[in-house]
């Protein structure tokens, strides 16, 4: 199989599925590394593929025409992540990414696509599992959340929900 023929396959692969597919499923399923995936990947980009990164594998996206999204600047403890993002999919809203602004490596993002409470327990869980830090820890708890929903009217319900807990940094005036 060529180059261009995996790469075919792999869009495939990804349109046919509703949640992420690994690397390593990638791999496994084309019958090469992990690496030729990851390069794969970054060529499918390049010339303007909808592949977002995020923590469960990629996903081929396509923000349907009638779906709004925000950024919600945000700041809470450890311990208050999976409530801040529970707040969010109970409400209505999937969280596309996170987003911190590092003060020598710039802005940092990293798709999350969290649309449920399986997706958050999931999400909250591997980060105990792997024993790894939130992105957030880089930047004193300060991070952003792209949230997508159906509607404007949506997401001012979970802005309004965001600043009752205060997890919503207010823009000063």
């Amino acid at each position: 199989m060529t180059g261009e023929e995996r790469r075919a396959r792999i869009i495939e692969v990804l349109k046919s599925s509703e949640e992420p597919v690994s690397g390593a499923e990638l791999a496994k399923r084309l019958g090469v590394s992990r690496q030729i995936i990851v390069q794969d990947i970054a060529l499918l980009r390049a010339v303007n593929r909808n592949i977002i990164s995020t923590t469960r594998g990629y996903l081929l996206y396509y923000q349907e025409i009638q779906k709004v999204n925000r950024c919600f600047l945000v700041r809470h403890t450890d311990d208050e992540i999976e409530d801040e993002l529970c707040t969010i999919v109970d409400n209505g809203g999937k969280v596309m990414d996170v987003i911190v602004m590092h003060d020598i490596y710039g802005e940092i993002t990293t798709g999350l696509i969290i649309k449920n409470r399986q997706d958050v327990y999931d999400f909250v869980e591997k980060l105990k599992s792997q024993k790894t830090v939130p992105l957030k820890e880089l930047t004193g708890g300060v991070h952003l959340h792209t949230v997508e929903a159906d509607s404007e009217a949506i997401l001012d319900s979970i802005e309004k929900k965001l600043r009752e807990k205060k997890y919503l940094i207010e823009e000063k005036k």
